[in-house]
């Protein structure tokens, strides 16, 4: 008997089988629906990624996909066109009782265009959140997901509870807090405030008062050219490395409790000098950078001549 012969026979079984098998189906949902330029976006949803974009088209196009085919009978879904708003809202059915193992295997992502001139409020039970290129006040909130912000015109207020932020190039103020994870802000212009309880910070560029504060991690500042704002940055868990113009008249405050406080600049000491902290002067002396950690050194440097 040919060798091949049985496999042929159980290759035709498989596809037979699997042919009764009931298709995956996924869902989707794609709209155009209204917002000018200058309105306001706003997102609730009970779960799910929300990536916004601007765009120099007029209104707003939203694209919702879910890997499962019964995402009508888990949520209800709203559109609301408003006047100077589109709402979005999605609601958990009550009748459903068990939602666990749906959630481990379903994947549900929002994508939205809008015009470029809006301002949004984000927020998402459980997923990332990413937006861009907007010229508007922006505000992001997750329960379970990373946040990467870039490219904003306005203030920004970012907060997870269980993921990174990342934010770029904002031309206002920024508050941004996680629980769970690391921050990096590059190109604020605004005063900037930054709390994590569980990673590090890293910012760079900064162009106004810098409040940074880490349970966990270390913290690394680098100051842009000019800027005479000072701050309050704090770790109980890791080094702090602060980078300034030595040109600019700044009060300066720095100590640890677990390590060495060091200094590459030419500061006017006040008081006795202590290896474990220097208080002191640039310049003519102004407003106030505090600089402390429990757990690591401290650096003072000169920034970079490249920032």
């Amino acid at each position: 008997m040919n060798r091949l012969y049985p496999r042929l026979i159980l290759a035709a079984a498989a596809v037979a089988v699997l042919s009764y098998l009931p298709a995956l189906a996924d869902t989707r949902i794609e709209k155009d629906l209204k917002l000018d330029p200058g309105g306001k976006l706003t997102v609730v949803a009970d779960a799910g990624s929300l990536t916004v974009t601007g765009s120099s088209s007029s209104g707003a196009h939203v694209l919702l996909t879910c890997d499962k085919d019964d995402f009508d009978s888990r949520f209800d879904l709203k559109f609301e066109e408003l006047p100077g708003e589109l709402r979005i809202t999605m609601k958990k059915k009550d009748s459903l009782s068990s939602w666990t193992g749906w959630f481990n295997n379903a994947k549900i992502k929002f994508e939205i265009q809008v015009p470029t001139k809006t301002a949004t409020n984000l927020q998402t039970g459980g997923g990332h959140v990413k937006v861009h290129s907007l010229e508007g006040d922006a505000s992001a909130e997750t329960s379970g997901g990373h946040i990467e912000v870039a490219d904003i015109q306005g203030n920004l207020s970012a907060e997870t509870s269980g993921g990174h932020i990342s934010v770029k190039n904002i031309s206002g103020t920024a508050n941004i807090e996680t629980s769970g994870g690391h921050i990096e802000a590059d190109g604020v212009n605004g005063n900037l405030v930054a709390e994590t309880s569980g990673g590090h910070i890293e910012i760079t560029d900064a162009k106004g008062r810098v409040d940074a504060d880490t349970s966990g991690g270390h913290v690394e500042v680098s100051f842009a050219k000019g800027n005479a704002r000072g701050g309050k940055i704090e770790s109980s868990g890791g080094s702090i490395t602060v980078s300034v113009d030595p040109n600019v008249d700044l009060s300066l405050d720095a100590s640890t409790s677990g390590g060495s406080v060091r200094t590459d600049i030419p500061v006017k000491i006040l008081g006795k000098v202590k290896g474990s902290s220097i208080k002191g002067t640039l310049g003519k002396g102004g407003e106030t950078l505090y600089v402390h950690t429990s757990g690591g050194s401290v650096t003072i440097g000169a920034v970079d001549d490249a920032n």
